[in-house]
């Protein structure tokens, strides 16, 4: 995904950097299904697969509306195993 400069801002802001870090938790922990998914982006991902944090946040930043601490309190609660 291309970064603009609002994205590179956000990725280096203390917000964006606890939302790079919650996603790689979440990544790391058992208790949540994070495996990686289909991408039709055959540009950014040459094998087509794109993991469960790069797929997080490039839906943030081509989302400038989402509250970044809501969607990962959101997607803890539906990735969950049960």
């Amino acid at each position: 995904m291309h970064m603009t400069k609002k994205h590179e801002l956000f990725m280096n802001s203390e917000e964006g950097k606890e939302f790079v870090e919650a996603l790689t938790k979440m990544a790391k922990d058992e208790i949540y299904h994070t495996g990686s998914t289909y991408s039709s982006n055959a540009t950014d991902h040459p094998d087509n697969i794109i993991s469960f944090v790069d797929k997080h946040i490039e839906y943030v930043l081509s989302h400038p509306g989402v509250n970044p601490t809501h969607y990962v309190s959101n997607l803890r609660l539906m990735t969950r195993k049960r």
